[in-house]
């Protein structure tokens, strides 16, 4: 194997996609910053306990994880940086009230949750600590669209869901906790029949409400129709009204309820959403409630947040272009170098020409010397087919 191969579904970023990475990174981290959020940078390797606290198994099985030859312990290249920030939030910070924070950087899977997909994403996240509030995740979903928006996207439509449904269904049954864990992935394949066959583990009427919520997809209309069809449950009931008042905020045409859309069920404790945008077969980005995740750090309190993958998100936003740079001769005089440092402050990308270097043609944009001044002198290349 050549020692440049690299492993599989991992992959190098080259310039251009580079700069529009890091061009969106930086805009939206601008983006999060005048709503309040505050940067924070976690490791990118901590103790697996840390790393997996509150998530569920999922995430344990994304983890790449080795033996810390310092202390002996097992630790863990992160697979999400969620729990980081809750640990930040907890256990360093400890503020009281509400806490807003934001990140962007690497995670890496052990396996990418796409055919296409990378092993080694680069996430940009926003959560909010210690309002258990619905102006919360008001605020978050507002955020997210906005963050959409300064990609150039175009509309997005947003999936709602919520945890408490399939808890309350489960709770409401004696064994259902005890089958919760083969119940969630025949809910994400939309198993009707499997789950109808559950019936004799679990009580007839939890498999008619499981079925439901197969079926109880679309647009807000679907949040009547659950509440014909749901077990008459407090904390359905609840949880339904919170869908309705976040779902009337958003323009009806890009939003959509899918009850048994769970990804993170394990993970969130109410609210979850997803928003998806043409060009792009998977979700963009995902979020919702997860009160539960800061408790292994001593300080469980309502946090809610979301977060997407940059490298996707540059596969179809709309970056703007950097000018093309300014070639510039090399020498020791002094009205040239402050030209060029000028150039430089200005935000122009200026390129000096090494001594003995070749002279490239095809440079539209030169910085030449003229009647005792440096100037940048412009000139249109044409095509190769318009200029054959």
């Amino acid at each position: 194997m050549p020692a440049w191969s690299l492993p599989e579904a991992i992959a190098d970023i080259l310039p251009a996609e580079a700069r529009r990475i890091e061009t969106l990174r930086r805009s939206l981290l601008d983006l999060f910053a005048g709503y309040g959020y505050e940067l924070v940078m976690p490791p990118m390797l901590e103790y697996v306990e840390s790393l997996l606290s509150g998530t569920g198994r999922d995430l344990d099985l994304q983890m790449f994880k080795l033996v810390d030859q310092m202390s002996g312990r097992t630790m863990g290249l992160r697979a999400d940086i969620t729990p980081q920030v809750a640990r930040i939030d907890a256990h360093l910070l400890n503020r009281p009230g509400v806490t807003r924070l934001c990140y962007a950087g690497s995670v890496l899977y052990t396996r990418p949750r796409s055919l296409s997909g990378t092993r080694e994403p680069f996430v940009v996240g926003a959560e909010l600590y210690g309002h258990a509030g619905i102006e919360a995740d008001f605020e978050i979903q507002e955020l997210l669209l906005a963050t959409l928006e300064a990609a150039g996207v175009g509309k997005a439509r947003v999936d709602l869901g919520h945890a408490e449904i399939l808890g309350a269904i489960l709770a409401a049954d004696p064994r259902g906790f005890v089958v919760g864990d083969r119940v969630y992935p025949l809910l994400q394949s939309k198993a009707r029949d499997d789950l109808a066959a559950l019936e004799g583990e679990l009580s007839k009427s939890t498999c008619v409400a499981l079925v439901a919520l197969t079926e109880l997809n679309g647009g807000i209309d679907t949040l009547w129709r659950a509440r014909e069809r749901l077990p008459v449950l407090p904390r359905i009931g609840a949880a339904l009204d919170v869908l309705e008042r976040l779902a009337s905020v958003l323009d009806p045409s890009t939003v959509s309820i899918d009850l048994a859309d769970l990804r993170g069920y394990h993970y969130h404790s109410g609210t979850m959403f997803a928003a998806y945008c043409d060009g792009l077969p998977n979700a963009i980005a995902q979020g919702g409630r997860y009160d539960e995740v800061g408790l292994a750090f001593g300080r469980s309190r309502p946090a809610t947040g979301f977060s997407l993958d940059l490298r996707e998100l540059a596969r179809i936003a709309v970056v703007g272009d950097s000018r093309q740079p300014i070639v510039a001769p090399w020498g020791d005089d002094e009205a040239l170098r402050s030209t060029i440092a000028g150039l430089r402050a200005s935000g122009e990308v200026v390129v000096q020409q090494l001594a003995d270097g070749p002279v490239d043609a095809s440079v539209a944009r030169r910085l030449v010397s003229g009647d005792g001044a440096w100037t940048v002198h412009e000139r249109n290349i044409l095509p190769a087919s318009a200029a054959a």
